[in-house]
């Protein structure tokens, strides 16, 4: 094992894989002569040459549709957007290109890409650049959903979302690339839609994912100086979703809550929550409860952004409430 940078693992990643499948590029605004807008890129131009390392005009919709061609004639493109923000100029070529192209073609296409880049908040950036768009995407038929929450994670699912036949979402964070952790020594793959139970317990369940897993980590650790045994989990993949290692877990420990950042409205947590009542229902103690940024846009003011965001505090009281602890 060996710590790197979160944005290290998932520049390991692309380079392995385009040393090893001369079909894979990279490109994106600032991926090749400025190293990547977050350094992920860095050094890749110098190795593979502007041919493979490409940077394009502020064109989302341009470059989405080019890589689309490209992966349909046999490439394996990874596109990067500097935030996901973005790819709402691009997600007609994402939605209606990329995820359906395979079953329009009857399978004659298949559309091996990954858009790839951060979601959601990164501190005072606003409502237009702090959106957290996992469940817009998770919500078409035809794409994979993968956000990672730590650096090991990012490799081995970055190279499995680059290898596979489908058109793959791929989240991170600006808030995440310089975190450190620990990775494999050598080569290795993780399986798309296998979830994570990163601390057992038997009090409750804790699901969450991305960079949401810090802040549930903090609250499984004050529930436990107040003797409350909290199993926490990690999706790691929200299309598709790892539904039995939720539902068995709920079925040990009688309660859920789940911690997503996205607005409350048709959010990946309410669709973990009916899977479990229609899965799990004569397992509960208590009703499922959600902890969700605030249904409103984010604000700039770094108070709001507090008030925003789910936090151990939140977290903790959500914990009490299915526990029917009244303090």
């Amino acid at each position: 094992m060996r710590e790197v940078q979160f944005r290290e693992a998932l520049r390991e990643a692309i380079n392995e894989e385009m040393r090893a499948d001369e079909r894979v590029f990279l490109m994106g605004e600032e991926v090749a002569e400025y190293n990547g807008a977050y350094k992920v890129s860095q050094g890749m131009l110098a190795e593979f040459g502007p041919k493979r390392i490409i940077d394009t005009p502020i064109a989302e919709l341009g470059f989405a549709g080019i890589g689309v061609g490209a992966a349909m004639n046999g490439l394996r493109p990874v596109i990067e957007f500097m935030t996901f923000n973005f790819s709402l100029v691009a997600i007609d070529q994402v939605i209606n290109s990329a995820a359906k192209m395979m079953s329009m073609s009857g399978g004659q296409f298949t559309v091996p890409i990954v858009f790839r880049g951060p979601t959601a908040s990164a501190g005072m950036l606003s409502s237009q650049h702090s959106q957290a768009f996992e469940s817009w995407y998770a919500n078409c038929p035809g794409l994979k959903v993968i956000v990672p929450s730590n650096p090991a994670d990012a490799k081995g699912l970055l190279k499995a979302a680059i290898r596979d036949n489908d058109p793959v979402i791929f989240m991170e964070s600006e808030q995440m690339y310089g975190d450190k952790g620990m990775i494999p020594d050598g080569e290795y793959i993780m399986p798309i839609g296998v979830a994570d139970t990163i601390r057992n317990g038997k009090d409750v369940t804790l699901v969450s994912f991305g960079k949401m897993m810090k802040v549930v980590s903090k609250a499984a650790e004050e529930l436990s100086q107040m003797g409350i045994d909290a199993e926490v989990i990690d999706m790691r993949t929200v299309r598709p979703l790892d539904y039995p290692t939720v539902i068995n877990s709920v079925k040990k420990t009688n309660r859920l809550v789940i911690i997503e950042e996205s607005w409350p409205l048709a959010n990946i947590a309410t669709e973990i929550a009916f899977k479990v009542q229609r899965e799990a229902f004569d397992f509960l103690d208590a009703p499922v409860l959600r902890v969700t940024g605030a249904d409103v846009p984010l604000p700039y003011a770094p108070t709001l952004i507090e008030a925003y965001l789910p936090n151990v505090s939140r977290i903790v009281k959500a914990v009490k409430d299915v526990m029917y602890i009244v303090k």
